[in-house]
């Protein structure tokens, strides 16, 4: 029986002491900067030396930026870089690196190109053969990861699911065969139905859901899908900006998609599409309803 664990250490998010960082002369190139993704002390000494160092700043949210080097004593503007206006503002940005400038770029919160627009600018600032030069931090993939419970050796991190539910139903059954830990992000809004959806594609796996992390009602609440998805509809909907975490299936290695397609094949060929697909699902652990549409795909291309 899966065992309900309930984290919350209930911190302060007081801002750091104000600090005048060293602004030392930066090497000429694109600074990706790790910011904090709720308690303001989580920034490194040399994220705040590149904040106020670098000849630009780019900011995803200029607003929150401005929060961000107040409380650290930089006194300094942001421009917008989002994906609103990243297509005119990057050749901007591009011509300021090939004059030899250093530029850097930070997201909302965390590490910039997670769920952000900033991988375009990478790419092409490499292809320029200007330097990209990574400053890491914090990352709320990895602390939901950390907190979770669940293995971490392995994990892919799929962003959010799709808000129309035949289209997140979809994605999630792309999901369902992978042979990892889940990452994900939600909306609070949509979490008790889309964990609901999440059982459904996914089976009833170990997760967690972690809420406002580091900052003062952190919570991380740990149990299977099912359960997960009952305490949300019954309780309603949280506030604040959550990381869901699923486990792998069981026997991920031994039941791959060419394993699956195989043991489908075989069952094909003495029995209906459903019964297959109900037979490789027990056997496998996978879900029933991902099994049954690879069974009909099979079939189809099987003519």
């Amino acid at each position: 029986m899966a065992r309900m664990s309930v984290d919350n250490p209930g911190e302060a998010n007081a801002p750091a002491a104000a600090r005048q960082p060293d602004a030392a002369a930066l090497a000429p190139g694109l600074y990706l900067v790790a910011t904090p993704i709720g308690n303001l002390r989580d920034i490194t000494l040399r994220a705040l030396d590149v904040l106020a160092s670098a000849d630009r700043l780019y900011a995803e949210d200029t607003r929150r930026a401005r929060t961000l080097l107040d409380a650290h004593g930089i006194k300094r503007k942001a421009e917008p870089y989002h994906e609103h206006n990243a297509a005119a503002a990057r050749p901007k940005i591009l011509a300021q690196l090939a004059s030899g400038r250093s530029v850097a770029l930070i997201s909302d919160a965390g590490t910039p190109l997670v769920s952000d627009p900033g991988y375009k600018l990478v790419r092409e600032t490499a292809a320029s053969g200007a330097s990209v030069i990574p400053v890491p931090g914090p990352s709320a993939v990895l602390a939901g990861l950390n907190v979770s419970g669940l293995p971490c050796d392995r994990f892919l991190f799929a962003g959010f699911p799709p808000a129309k539910s035949s289209a997140r139903a979809r994605w999630l059954a792309e999901l369902a065969g992978v042979p990892a830990t889940l990452v994900l992000f939600e909306a609070a809004r949509r979490l008790p139905e889309s964990l609901a959806a999440m059982c459904e594609a996914l089976g009833d796996r170990p997760a967690a859901v972690a809420r406002e992390l580091t900052k003062t009602f952190e919570e991380t609440r740990r149990d299977n899908l099912g359960a997960l998805a009952a305490h949300y509809a019954a309780e309603g909907a949280p506030k604040g900006e959550v990381v869901v975490v699923i486990g792998p299936p069981e026997d991920a290695g031994a039941w791959d998609d060419a394993a699956v397609d195989a043991a489908l094949a075989e069952a094909l060929a003495r029995e209906p599409a459903s019964a297959a697909a109900a037979r490789v699902a027990a056997a496998s652990g996978r879900p029933k309803r991902a099994v049954y549409a690879r069974a009909l795909a099979l079939k189809e291309r099987r003519g």
